[in-house]
């Protein structure tokens, strides 16, 4: 039971908010000594060695700097100002036009913070200027700025596709669609609200800065076209099978700083600041991975996975009673810890026992990725909550932003749980 009781410790302090590399690193240490003494991890280096080799994990820095220089380009706040425009004069266009933008934020940049924070500067004064319903207003750019976890260049389907052993063009290929369902869901919710309520998103008044029709057309499509451009040789050259995703991260590395030169935002301090962001960023993630996997040792040694292998194998119903505990499980502890965490603690122990079972690990992969987006918006802790808030103007509570994002929680829930009751819809059968 010394891995069981480890697991819980290691929660338990991640909740009293203790670094998470070092929480998982640190109880590994003790109990790891504690049970088998220090030549359990005489193989450690080895691990990590054989994860700084890995050109799987080579993307994520690649596909992080992509992101950060495209976040400085002022590309949201472009994308923003020119869908504004076009869909504004519509009922809850202004809302229908941050999912579309976090839609091509999330294919191009892919970094969540920055695509709430930006659309909670620019978007959300604009709804409240034309009185907008505070929570359907904050719901929408928190749903909207975490379409990055599910919409590819995914870090967290990256991270999935190593933990899981499965080529990630795969795993990009087959988030598209429960992508675009979501995505989807987001908008018919926003028009079945305004269709009960039209005083929750008002259309905006037309006058003659917004310019005429045609040249609102020309400017979306001015904002949109490169960033998208981009967006389709990324992906395309991935799923077409000309580049690996390694490949097409550095290919999206190069056409960001290209776009940021077309934008006029190119300089040699923004390169550098966005160098030293990635280093940043990749430097959390592996040092999380560090000490998940010390973690994910002692656990395994102590006998921890064993007991969890045992357990999930005779549940009742076997391979659907397995599935619902995980996504349950998952669900749960996205209130509490971040995905990266759950990514490479909870699906490692997991994963055996899906493979054991026959499951096809693809369309697991994707309910898992689905279930972690969740996380940024479920209180207490979900990060888009805090990004927003930051941000937010002060006439804007903690609660409003609470209340906004539960409907496009139900959403997220019903969409994952399409993904598991239709597998052949989405191509995963």
């Amino acid at each position: 039971m010394i891995g069981i009781i480890m697991f819980f410790v290691a929660l338990v302090l991640l909740l009293f908010g203790f670094p998470v590399a070092f929480t998982f690193g640190g109880v590994a240490l003790i109990f790891g000594v504690f049970a088998e003494g220090m030549d359990m991890f005489a193989f450690m280096p080895f691990r990590i060695q054989s994860y700084m080799e890995n050109t799987v994990m080579m993307a994520v820095p690649l596909f992080i700097f992509m992101g950060i220089v495209l976040q400085k380009t002022q590309l949201a706040e472009q994308l923003l100002e020119a869908m504004g425009k076009l869909f504004g004069s519509v009922r809850g266009g202004l809302a229908i036009s941050t999912i579309l933008v976090g839609t091509l934020l999330a294919a191009s940049t892919g970094v969540v913070g920055a695509s709430v924070v930006a659309m909670g500067l620019i978007s959300l004064p604009v709804m409240m200027k034309y009185k907008y319903s505070k929570s359907l207003a904050c719901g929408t750019i928190c749903a909207s700025g975490t379409l990055g976890q599910i919409i590819p260049p995914s870090i967290i389907l990256i991270i999935l596709g190593d933990v899981l052993g499965i080529p990630v063009g795969d795993l990009f290929h087959a988030a598209l669609l429960p992508g675009f369902v979501l995505i989807g869901a987001y908008i018919v919710y926003i028009l079945i609200v305004t269709w009960l309520n039209p005083e929750a998103a008002p259309a905006i008044p037309h006058d003659e800065s917004m310019g005429s029709r045609k040249e609102q057309v020309l400017d979306a499509l001015k904002a949109i076209v490169p960033p998208l451009a981009l967006v389709l040789i990324v992906l395309g050259s991935i799923f077409t099978g000309i580049a690996t995703p390694t490949e097409s991260s550095a290919l999206g590395g190069v056409g960001a700083v290209i776009l940021s030169l077309l934008y006029r935002q190119f300089s040699f301090k923004m390169l550098i600041d966005s160098a030293t962001e990635t280093v940043k960023v990749t430097a959390m993630v592996f040092a999380i991975l560090m000490g998940a996997t010390a973690f994910s040792m002692a656990f395994s040694y102590t006998g921890g996975d064993a007991i969890v292998e045992e357990v999930l194998l005779n549940l009742p119903g076997e391979k659907w009673g397995f599935i619902i505990l995980s996504m349950v499980a998952i669900l749960v502890l996205g209130f509490f810890i971040d995905f990266v965490e759950i990514a490479f603690i909870i699906v490692p122990i997991l994963a055996p026992v899906a493979d054991m079972l026959g499951i096809n690990m693809v369309w697991f992969a994707i309910l898992i990725a689905m279930n972690l987006q969740t996380s940024f918006l479920t209180p207490p802790f979900g990060f888009s909550l805090f990004y927003l808030k930051g941000v937010a103007p002060s006439s804007i509570r903690t609660m409003d932003i609470y209340r906004g994002v539960v409907p496009f929680i139900l959403l997220q829930i019903a969409v994952l749980i399409s993904i598991l009751l239709f597998p052949d819809f989405y191509g995963m059968g």
